[in-house]
């Protein structure tokens, strides 16, 4: 494990996206892009980022060049949303509309996640087995017809109580008082839609920055909790009933998710830090 500074959380090397991907050739060339990308961004004038000072302070601290400017949600944007990779399915909220309060556990893994055979069907079993309020985006390019009808089975089983959608506004879902939960592959746009909206987390990343993404989560902010794999590399059914459990059981989740809900919301403010590197970058661009 390694540091870049005493106050930040300690990282794999093995996890790096250079040295995680199986694949000797696109490793080299992910390392050498990243490597282009170190050498280019010294020669910018601003370099701003989607974060905040209250999340990431010691970061920040470490690289005073770079200007967090976020969180920047898709609801603060101006004109109608484009650039999504499948159509967004806007029923599920009047679906949410009839669940409990903070009782729904909304999964979504990102454009890029994929689960074999095996792990999707033991996910789905999971969900299946917590018995709790289910939405699920599950992606068009992730099923093939086995597990097109083993996902129709299981969605059968829970009936009116699961939702499966191909894709979503998920600001508009996160934003929800039913959701309770978010089951999560911890990309970074996702994080800081779940904890601008307080929600809390069950982490299960997939590559690259997700995973010191959910050591932030879990070890720092204290909002979530990690999905363990067996001695196999499997994430069980009975992992993921349990974490759901705790999580929900455990009010002092939800408690710290709001208190940084509120650290970050306060930094887009008149006087907050995010605001007034935006607004002093749009400035500077006017000049």
């Amino acid at each position: 494990m390694i540091t870049l500074t005493s106050s930040m959380p300690p990282m794999n090397p093995e996890q790096f996206v250079w040295a995680s991907l199986g694949n000797s050739n696109t490793e080299r060339i992910i390392f050498n892009l990243l490597g282009e990308t170190n050498r280019t961004v010294k020669l910018a004038d601003h370099i701003i980022c989607n974060t905040s000072y209250e999340l990431e302070p010691a970061a920040l601290a470490l690289f005073p060049e770079i200007l967090p400017i976020g969180p920047l949600l898709a609801d603060h944007q101006i004109g109608n949303l484009s650039g999504y990779f499948w159509p967004a399915d806007a029923s599920c909220l009047a679906w949410l509309d009839k669940q409990p309060e903070q009782s729904v556990i909304y999964v979504a893994f990102g454009s890029t996640t994929i689960f074999d055979q095996i792990q999707f069907e033991e996910l789905a079993l999971g969900l299946e087995a917590v018995k709790r309020p289910l939405l699920w985006v599950v992606r068009p390019d992730t099923m093939d017809e086995k597990s097109d009808m083993f996902l129709k089975a299981v969605m059968g089983r829970i009936g009116k109580h699961g939702r499966i959608v191909g894709w979503t506004h998920q600001q508009d879902v996160l934003n929800h008082p039913s959701v309770g939960c978010f089951l999560s592959h911890c990309g970074w746009n996702s994080t800081m839609e779940g904890v601008s909206n307080g929600v809390p987390f069950l982490c299960w990343p997939y590559f690259a920055d997700q995973f010191l993404n959910e050591t932030y989560i879990c070890n720092v902010w204290k909002v979530g909790l990690s999905l363990d794999k067996d001695a196999t590399g499997i994430v069980t059914r009975r992992e993921i009933m349990n974490k759901v459990e705790k999580l929900f059981s455990d009010k002092a989740f939800k408690e710290r998710a709001l208190i940084h809900q509120e650290m970050v919301m306060r930094g887009t403010q008149d006087n907050g830090c995010s605001n007034k590197n935006m607004s002093n970058f749009i400035e500077w661009m006017r000049m």
